[in-house]
């Protein structure tokens, strides 16, 4: 009988917006915790009786609260992030956690991880977890590689002879030995991420966590990741849960899939049907009229919003093929004139997920420093040469450093079949390229 590596259970995790956490420091906690037991003592100590009306009080005070953790208030500064989440993953099982942006996955890694504390629900672990959530993860950028590796294992549980024997496999996997003697905070994003998966892979936790971190790397580290997640489950027995927006790779590793929907999980099972129910909701936001949309993901207020998009070839009224070039309008809206706004579109193959080229307004010279508070923006690119098939398309909207408005799939197209030079139809590639492009500016 297989054993459960991860029980969820009615997991449920609730966010205050605007609110800063603040985390303490294991000697704060600790004065904390004695600095309350000690004042909570001497309070009881000098009670001697108890007023009917504090009871009241307080048994309205803990009603209230109870009421936010279940959920029962209207209050628009809360929001769930999770609701409801059950699922079981076994050991020896790699299960790939997909859905929209914003939908909770990483939530969910980093309360299973311990980094966040759910609101409700529980987690239950069998095993010692190793997580890789975000480039960089563990590592102190003060510290070599060669010492991130020997702490990294000690916060495993590992003993140092169990480290040595795994040292040099992990520096020949992640390709950085001429670096590994030198601080991480030198190193690029690229070797953060080889390092740091080599690591997590590596030092042998029975549970590995995964979130979209080998979209960092080059085509041919993340070819060689997706070997070892293999080998890691099906020859070591070990247990992966893998966040990504690359279904190809969701596709080739994982025997089941989890379905993450506005917090919820809206299909569970075998992967290649849980990815045809993904493509359905997906083109099911075709039909929602893009200002209407509720999975839009911001980092600040709904300052800028789009409006409307339009995708057509801009050279004829003929439908978009291979050779065409493609005209991108999106309509937006905003509260004032706008100072610096910068657009960055993707352009995405709708059954891989796999980004395909990439379109910046930024230093473009066709949008104006300031823009009234309604326009149009519109990107024209060169001959395009996607090939055929169906392409998703995300929006976000910058100003300064600050992005202030995303939305993922925002768009969808069609690039139909065509024959060029009589060599034949051209089928599907992937990978990203370079399309040249140009911006331009409309008042409403």
């Amino acid at each position: 009988m297989s054993k459960k590596s991860i029980e969820v259970i009615n997991l449920g995790k609730e966010y205050r917006i605007g609110e800063r956490i603040q985390y303490n420091t294991l000697r704060e906690s600790i004065t904390n915790t004695v600095k309350n037991t000690y004042k909570k003592l001497v309070s009881d100590l000098r009670s001697k009786t108890i007023n009917p009306k504090d009871v009241s009080t307080n048994m309205d005070l803990l009603k209230r609260k109870s009421d936010h953790s279940n959920g029962n208030h209207s209050d628009p500064n809360y929001i769930w992030s999770l609701r409801n989440v059950s699922f079981d993953v076994e050991q020896g099982e790699i299960v790939g956690i997909i859905g929209r942006n914003g939908a909770g996955k990483s939530t969910i890694l980093k309360i299973i991880s311990g980094i966040t504390e759910p609101t409700e629900g529980r987690v239950n672990i069998y095993g010692r977890i190793g997580s890789l959530l975000e480039v960089g993860t563990g590592f102190h950028p003060e510290l070599t590689g060669r010492e991130n590796i020997l702490l990294n294992g000690a916060i495993l549980g590992m003993k140092r002879q169990e480290i040595d024997r795994k040292f040099d496999e992990i520096v020949d996997f992640s390709g950085v030995e001429k670096f590994i003697d030198t601080p991480v905070k030198f190193y690029s994003s690229g070797m953060r991420v080889r390092l740091g998966f080599s690591v997590a892979a590596h030092l042998e936790p029975d549970i590995l966590l995964l979130d979209e971190v080998l979209a960092v790397g080059d085509a041919t580290f993340q070819k060689k990741c997706l070997g070892k997640l293999d080998n890691v489950a099906t020859s070591e027995g070990r247990t992966v849960l893998f966040v990504s927006h690359d279904l190809t790779a969701i596709r080739s590793l994982c025997q089941k899939a989890i379905l993450l929907e506005n917090g919820r999980i809206a299909d569970e099972g075998p992967t290649e049907e849980v990815l045809d129910n993904y493509h359905k909701s997906i083109e099911s936001v075709n039909e929602i009229p893009i200002e209407e949309r509720k999975d839009i993901i911001m980092s600040y207020d709904r300052s800028v919003i789009a409006t409307s998009i339009k995708i057509e070839n801009a050279s004829s009224s003929d439908p978009i093929r291979p050779t065409s070039q493609l005209s991108i309008k999106i309509g937006y809206r905003s509260r004032e004139p706008i100072s610096n706004l910068i657009v960055h579109i993707t352009i995405r193959d709708f059954k891989s997920g796999q980004p395909v080229t990439f379109l910046d307004s930024d230093n473009s010279g066709g949008i104006p420093k300031i823009l009234p508070p309604e326009g149009t923006i519109t990107c024209v690119t060169n001959k395009s040469y996607i090939t055929p098939g169906r392409c998703a398309l995300d929006i976000r909207f910058i100003i300064g450093t600050l992005s202030v408005y995303y939305l993922q799939n925002a768009g969808f197209f069609e690039v139909e079949e065509e024959t060029v030079y009589g060599t034949g139809t051209i089928s599907r590639r992937y990978g990203m390229f370079l399309l040249e492009h140009k911006w331009s500016f409309e008042e409403n």
